[in-house]
């Protein structure tokens, strides 16, 4: 898999399942707050479809995993369509920190169990470089050596994405947090057991590549993640398209198709069944799922739906 490809995957599916590892909740609770009044909202065309079929509407928005605090408050439609739902359906559930059995199952998913660790899988010259980074956060190589490439990899973004003022809780997280707040239903589209199986699997057998070419391109995190939340406000599906699917699928197929293609077609069947009941659902899932080809907006217009951007 190549680095643009690699670093995409990682903020997209590692940072759905390690921010209550890497973020604080605490600035989730705080905006959170203030979401009631209107005020504190932003005019914006943004990344959210209303899906129509037979009278009834189910309304799905793209999500970004990882938003900075300077990138609150949200588009008013994210806001108004969360005001006007009652169920809000996310891609998996984000476990509290203080869910003790959850963390465990995490961590012993994402750590080796054979007596192996990352450092007999890198050169010498990866793990002095992966020591040398780390140093700067007050860490070094061998406290994370336990630990599966997957997550290693999600902690270098997490850690450069905070160095870099880019750090802050995803769309996601906010809208849970909400949702709890105001007593909403919440319903996933997959297990964390699911998620962990994927997260664990990344860089298995390519360890050395994967995270050598993450720290070679570090530096380029911010950039991107400018480009892809800038993109992702304006509802801007062909930068978006460009930026998260294009080279991922060209570069690395495989993972192309386990990572967007086969969730995608999955999703379908439970998106299809919140039509025709009385609750309103609002879906919210990565915004890579919504563009290019066979993303859930296309699958669902192969099916019959209306599909209109808002």
């Amino acid at each position: 898999m190549k680095t643009r490809s690699r670093r995409q995957l990682i903020i997209g599916l590692g940072f759905t399942l390690l921010s209550t590892f890497s973020l604080s909740f605490s600035a989730v609770s705080a905006t959170a707050a203030k979401a009631g009044d209107n005020s504190m909202t932003a005019e914006s065309e943004t990344s959210i479809w209303k899906v129509s079929k037979d009278g009834d509407t189910v309304y799905i928005g793209g999500t970004i995993h990882i938003l900075p605090v300077s990138e609150f408050p949200l588009p008013r439609q994210f806001t108004d369509i969360y005001q006007q739902s009652d169920t809000i359906v996310l891609e998996a559930e984000l476990p509290e920190p203080t869910d003790i059995t959850a963390q465990q199952k995490m961590m012993m998913g994402l750590s080796y169990q054979n007596g192996q660790t990352l450092k007999d899988t890198l050169s010498e010259e990866t793990f002095t470089a992966l020591d040398q980074y780390l140093s700067a956060f007050g860490s070094s190589a061998n406290q994370l050596a336990s630990f599966k490439p997957g997550f290693v990899t999600t902690m270098l973004v997490t850690m450069e994405a905070q160095r870099a003022q880019m750090a802050g809780e995803g769309v996601d997280a906010y809208f849970t947090q909400l949702a709890k707040r105001d007593n909403k239903d919440r319903e996933y589209l997959e297990s964390l057991d699911f998620q962990i199986s994927m997260l664990a699997g990344l860089g298995e057998g390519e360890e050395e590549q994967f995270i050598s070419e993450t720290l070679a391109t570090l530096p380029d995190l911010k950039s991107e993640l400018e480009q892809t939340i800038k993109a992702w406000r304006a509802g801007d599906t062909e930068a978006l398209n460009k930026l998260v699917i294009q080279t991922f699928k060209q570069e690395a197929p495989e993972s192309y198709d386990d990572v967007f293609t086969k969730r995608n077609i999955s999703w379908i069947p439970q998106i299809e069944a919140m039509f025709g009941d009385d609750d309103k659902e609002f879906v919210l899932v990565g915004a890579g799922h919504l563009v290019g080809e066979d993303n859930v907006l296309k699958l669902l217009e192969q099916k019959g739906y209306s599909v209109k951007q808002l």
